[in-house]
């Protein structure tokens, strides 16, 4: 029997453990930004600088995403997926550590830069390692069981950071990301196998910048570029504005807070599950049309509840029904992107991946200069964000002609 991908050879228990490894080094990047979520008050009042100060430091963190995800996947196409795993893990742990020690927000912002940039290596790598041994419905279930995973990632991160924060001030949490970046080195060291063949590595002979050409000319995936980007943007407001809003607005202690935030993950993981037995049925590209739709009109309720004072319930249900529809998204972009780029995995991930994470840079500072007294701004900001990824899809993409995949 012929097997269609290399992943087709694995034991159901060598799956089982990819599915832990590659889920674990996707988690890093979550937890990177998460973790310390609950401590923006706390940091806020600890180096006596502004909200919106505090939020450029989450903004700084995607940047270093954005960045280490376009070296990353480039260098992992050419050389292999577990040298810059490795070599990018180090620096994330260096950089924890230096945060850690910072004193004053400008040098910690230079540290998350460099946190980010470090912890892009575990979500690129694996992504690529991925589609490296599957394809088409395969890859979707691998995709979607990674994402049981690496899910907990967002339900546990600012829950893990609250309960930190009762027994070690902030910096006590960047301790913390250093000893998982230095598991995640263990990790790729002792289990992680190498994906990506010598004699497949540089296989096409293109350059860097040739295999960025060849992306950019393919239609449907600028499209989801932009889709994806806008959509991460949303969420990106959503994490920036609300250890504000729920903390200092409705009163919110850290540890409500991060049991709050836990529960709005699980409708990320709701998504991501219920989308990936959906494609098997319906498309993605419909499945994108549907999920754009309902966030838009769900960041429209939490504007309008807001704004007719319904107060701290008028906010959280529109909230986890718009976070539900962010991960109905996600797989769908992640497949139809990857799908017709299996010769440059890894720099088709890292585009992916810095687009999204650099649109959420630039866009979830903005709800910090608008004014994190009411939910309106996040709202509104989420609202614009939809509208231009809905805008995108029908657009650039245009679901019509988007290719089955198989």
């Amino acid at each position: 029997m012929t097997t269609t991908n290399p992943g087709d050879a694995l034991s159901r228990r060598q799956k089982f453990l990819y599915i832990l490894l590659l889920g674990a080094l996707t988690a890093l990047g979550p937890f990177t930004v998460d973790l310390y979520l609950p401590a923006f008050p706390a940091l806020e009042a600890s180096l006596n600088v502004s909200e919106a100060a505090v939020q450029l430091t989450l903004t700084g963190t995607t940047v270093g995403f954005a960045l280490g995800q376009l070296v990353v996947g480039p260098f992992s196409d050419k050389f292999g997926r577990r040298l810059p795993l490795i070599l990018a893990t180090a620096l994330h742990i260096a950089a924890s550590l230096g945060a850690a020690l910072s004193t004053d927000i400008a040098t910690l912002g230079v540290f998350r830069v460099l946190m980010g940039i470090g912890a892009a290596g575990g979500g690129v790598v694996a992504m690529a390692m991925v589609r490296d041994l599957f394809s088409g419905y395969a890859m979707v279930r691998m995709f979607s069981r990674m994402a049981l995973v690496n899910g907990l990632a967002p339900i546990l991160a600012p829950v893990i950071g609250s309960q930190l924060l009762l027994v070690m001030p902030w910096p006590g949490i960047f301790v913390f990301l250093a000893c998982y970046g230095a598991a995640v080195i263990l990790a790729a060291v002792v289990l992680v196998r190498e994906t990506l063949p010598r004699e497949k590595r540089g296989q096409s002979g293109l350059t860097a910048r040739q295999r960025y050409g060849v992306l950019f000319s393919d239609r449907i995936f600028v499209g989801l570029l932009m889709l994806g980007g806008m959509n991460f943007g949303g969420l990106f407001t959503y994490l920036s504005a609300s250890p504000f809003l729920f903390q200092d607005v409705f009163g919110f202690s850290p540890q409500q807070y991060g049991l709050l935030f836990g529960i709005n993950s699980l409708g990320i993981v709701a998504g991501v599950q219920t989308s990936s037995r959906l494609i098997k049925r319906v498309p993605p590209q419909w499945i994108l049309a549907c999920s754009t739709a309902w966030m838009f009109l769900m960041a429209v309720l939490i504007v309008v509840f807001d704004q007719l004072g319904f107060g701290l319930w008028g906010v959280m249900v529109p909230l986890w029904f718009y976070i539900l529809g962010t991960g109905f998204t996600f797989p769908c972009v992640q497949v139809l992107a990857l799908a017709s780029h299996g010769a440059q995995a890894g720099t088709a991930a890292s585009l992916l991946g810095a687009s999204t994470f650099l649109m959420a840079g630039i866009i979830s500072p903005v709800v910090g200069w608008l004014g994190g007294n009411s939910a309106t701004p996040m709202g509104a900001v989420q609202a614009c964000c939809i509208f231009l990824a809905a805008a995108a899809l029908w657009l650039v993409v245009r679901p019509r002609t988007v290719p089955s995949i198989h």
